[in-house]
């Protein structure tokens, strides 16, 4: 999952041969997740069309203050700065960087520019000579001490046929100029989580199990979420139809408590946090049937012992780690999440009970207490990707204390 997923992204296009590659690039953001609004100047239309960028982008593409109809409808360039999460121009020519360094508001394209009160991305792109020349060099100067960034040239051919800098960076290279500057100012960025989700079955016989109704929503949420805020996660996952697909998430699929433990102690030394989200069976049939256990008897007696206690080891290994359990209670909650929280060695605890309703398996919402030795902190009824975030948030906390 890239982390321009969701991010609103305003992109200006000047009058140069590198605009054909504007289309590239919204394809590229649109595909990343993002969403996409173009502002072109005048001369870039000359390059690439405004109908090929609003098909791509899913937008309207804005060129000029006002609408080529009868009722002259005004676009106003304030809301489009103020909407934008950041502003790339690209390509960025001579001509318009000049008139953005020095104020010289006469387009469209420059009054939304000045408007911008987000970060400002520049991808100069011109022959070498006008790459080179003072003045350029001038408008680069003037336009980092503004804080805008700039994503560099490259070098190669260029359209008058001569050989250097002032090629502009490719679109995947500028994806990943902003993806790497975005990663590095998230609060998980460096970060290694272990998160454990959904349920353990413990076979009776080759068909047959013992196991719970957990679903797993809540730990591939808190898994989503940490990748979102930078985090390389792995995630230790028991049975479940569930899927992701982000490379900074590491799923390991398990299906008994015993393959969950010997997971889990495999990358806890390594990690910075541990949460375990998962509904880990308590018990498990002392003997396993080898083959499938016929319909008899009326009655059919399973002697069961305990499974090893996944959270409990990992406090008593726990050295740098902050380490989150979870407790699904039904009664005197508070009291029991305390003892939880004491002898399994955790930072907090996250406590639901099943007696609010819309909390529990297999529903998309949570209702969750964060519980400290001496405290507690409720949050109301949340979807469970608003729950990972409140979770997630309090991890940053703890980190940072």
């Amino acid at each position: 999952m890239s982390v321009l997923k969701g991010k609103k992204v305003l992109l200006g296009i000047s009058g140069g041969i590198a605009a054909y590659k504007s289309a590239f690039l919204v394809r590229l953001f649109i595909k990343a997740g993002a969403q996409v609004k173009v502002v072109m100047t005048p001369a870039a239309k000359e390059f690439v069309t405004p109908l090929t960028l609003s098909t791509l982008s899913k937008n309207e593409v804005f060129s000029s203050f006002t609408e080529d109809d009868e009722d002259e409808q005004w676009n106003n360039h304030v809301e489009l700065g103020l909407w934008a999460d950041f502003m790339v121009l690209a390509p960025a020519t001579a001509n318009t960087l000049s008139k953005m360094a020095t104020g010289n508001n006469d387009n469209f394209l420059l009054a939304t520019y000045l408007s911008a009160k987000c970060p400002v991305f520049f991808a100069p792109a011109m022959d070498l000579d006008m790459y080179k020349h003072p003045s350029t060099k001038k408008s680069f100067e003037s336009l980092k001490s503004y804080g805008n960034i700039m994503i560099p040239a490259g070098t190669g051919e260029l359209a008058s046929g001569l050989k250097g800098e002032g090629r502009m960076a490719e679109p995947e290279e500028i994806i990943e100029f902003l993806e790497t500057y975005f990663s590095e100012n998230l609060p998980l960025q460096g970060k290694k989580i272990l998160i454990t989700a959904g349920p353990t079955y413990e076979a009776i016989d080759p068909v047959r199990f013992i196991g719970n109704h957990s679903s797993g929503k809540m730990g591939f949420e808190l898994a989503k979420k940490a990748a979102e805020l930078g985090a390389e996660v792995i995630l230790i996952s028991g049975p479940t139809h569930l899927e992701i697909d982000d490379s900074k998430i590491n799923l390991i699929r398990v299906v008994s408590a015993r393959e969950m433990y010997l997971a889990a102690h495999d990358y806890f030394e390594s990690v910075n946090v541990a949460i375990a989200a998962a509904a880990v069976s308590d018990y498990k049939p002392k003997i396993v049937a080898a083959q499938k256990i016929k319909k008899a008897e009326e009655n059919l007696s399973l002697e069961l012992t305990k499974t090893q206690d996944i959270l409990l080891s990992l406090g008593k290994k726990k050295t740098h780690q902050k380490l989150i359990g979870f407790a699904l209670e039904t009664n005197n909650e508070l009291e029991h999440a305390r003892e939880k929280l004491a002898k399994k060695n955790l930072d907090f605890i996250v406590l639901n009970s099943l007696n609010d309703a819309g909390a529990g398996f297999k529903k998309d919402t949570n209702k969750i207490t964060l519980v400290y030795k001496d405290s507690e902190k409720p949050f109301d009824l949340k979807t469970k990707a608003e729950v990972a975030t409140d979770i997630l948030n309090e991890i940053v906390h703890l980190l940072d204390a």
